[in-house]
């Protein structure tokens, strides 16, 4: 892994709680606007530039994007933001319900991502990674740092907690709990030492981010096509690198991505437990919510009742022989229930399939499910799995995990133009 350190476009101190911002995709548009009303200084108002238009606004019409960066340049302006031009790595901590977990911000080629020394295990969608390409050409600045995790690296950890021994950048705990702390390492030796570490770590794998990661990527094949045209094309440029928060494999917390279905294809709740139970489970009545323990279990409610769902030993010993993907909850969900009993084929695409993060209680799933509808919790993939899928190659279904807490946007920004 080649992790380098890079002038950095950040807040001032007082006012990094002020800017720092959930990434955009955790909020719908009203969500979006209704957040920015009263938070003029939010990154978000740059993240999501429709939330300053009316709601009728194309919210990926030029003039959009054009609105983005004139907010940008106005914090710049304003000295909200500043572009500090030392070479620096920094740490990013984020503190959530006893939880710590600390990761290196730095920028990683985008040829890494292509020769796969960056892993993949999800698939993206194009329109989506327009919208954060036309973002980013806009602003001539990547804003959403990529979240990747490696494997474990106990000298790497001493570093990084020797550096954690000075006085932080930023602290602060912000709306959801999360407390934050952000440290600069400058120093020459620091620096190098954790340059020369990460050159041992074989890969990396990309945690969340994967639209964010191929749009940074896209984004910078293009401007080095009209560097290499140009004939000023030098292999350093800073468009040639993407932003990365890296965390050992360790310390990260996945939590549960469930699903919504909303009608029940015209059978009764009856009917669709007996067909779930045909399909390969033990089926058993709860009197609660059906939180899934393990691996191998689901919950599922429908018409008002809870029933937890057990692969039965023949379906366990058929998915013991499988591959990384087809034995992951999501992927049992999906061949044995979603698809044949519900008609959901393609859950990126279907209208009547919504997913809720783990974050979100179950009273939120019943209340979407209704008096028509299903829902579904699973058991959170584990990093292992996330893992071996990615080592083999393999892409996991859309939605199959879902990371706590969210990096938040603002606090680190990369110039690329």
């Amino acid at each position: 892994m080649n992790v380098l350190p890079f002038p950095c476009t950040r807040p001032v101190p007082e006012a990094a709680a002020e800017v720092a911002a959930l990434p955009y995709d955790v909020f719908d548009r009203a969500e979006a606007a209704a957040y920015v009303r009263d938070r003029p200084r939010s990154f978000l108002n740059i993240d999501r530039p429709e939330t300053q238009f009316p709601p009728e606004q194309d919210m990926y019409a030029p003039e959009v994007y054009a609105r983005a960066a004139e907010l940008l340049h106005e914090r710049i302006a304003d000295h909200t933001l500043f572009a500090d031009p030392a070479r620096s790595y920094y740490l990013y901590e984020l503190v959530w319900q006893g939880h710590t977990q600390t990761g290196l911000v730095g920028v990683c080629p985008i040829d890494e991502y292509e020769n796969g020394t960056i892993k993949r295990h999800e698939l993206t969608r194009s329109e989506k990674e327009r919208d954060r390409i036309e973002h980013m050409r806009a602003l001539g600045y990547q804003t959403g740092p990529i979240f990747l995790t490696y494997r474990d690296q106990p000298v790497l950890d001493v570093i990084i907690g020797a550096a954690k021994a000075a006085t932080p950048l930023y602290h602060f705990t912000d709306d959801e709990g999360v407390t934050q702390t952000v440290w600069e390492i400058k120093r020459p030796d620091a620096v190098e030492a954790i340059h020369a570490m990460f050159q041992q770590v074989p890969c990396a794998y990309i945690a969340d981010g994967h639209h964010r990661a191929a749009s940074a990527v896209k984004v910078g094949l293009a401007i080095r096509e009209e560097a290499k045209a140009a004939g000023t094309f030098t292999g350093k440029e800073p468009f040639n690198f993407f932003l990365s928060v890296l965390f050992p494999a360790s310390q990260l917390t996945i939590l549960p991505y469930n699903r919504v279905v909303s009608d029940r294809m015209g059978m009764s709740a009856d009917e669709l437990v007996e067909r779930v139970a045909a399909a390969g489970f033990d089926v058993e009545p709860a009197e609660a919510a059906a939180l899934p323990a393990h691996h191998g279990e689901l919950g599922l409610f429908t018409d008002g009742r809870w029933w937890r769902l057990t692969q039965s030993a023949a379906l366990a010993a058929e998915l013991a022989e499988a591959d990384p993907v087809a034995s992951l909850d999501t992927s049992v969900l999906q061949s044995r229930i979603l698809e044949p009993l519900l008609g959901i084929g393609d859950v990126r695409e279907d209208p009547r399939i919504d997913f809720v993060g783990g974050i979100r209680g179950t009273d939120e799933l019943e209340e979407r499910a209704g008096s028509e509808g299903v829902a579904f919790t699973l058991h959170a993939t584990s990093i292992d799995e996330l893992l071996a899928v990615a080592d083999a190659g393999l892409l996991m279904p859309p939605k199959s995990t879902w990371f706590e807490p969210k990096l938040r946007s603002g606090l680190f920004m990369h110039r690329i133009a």
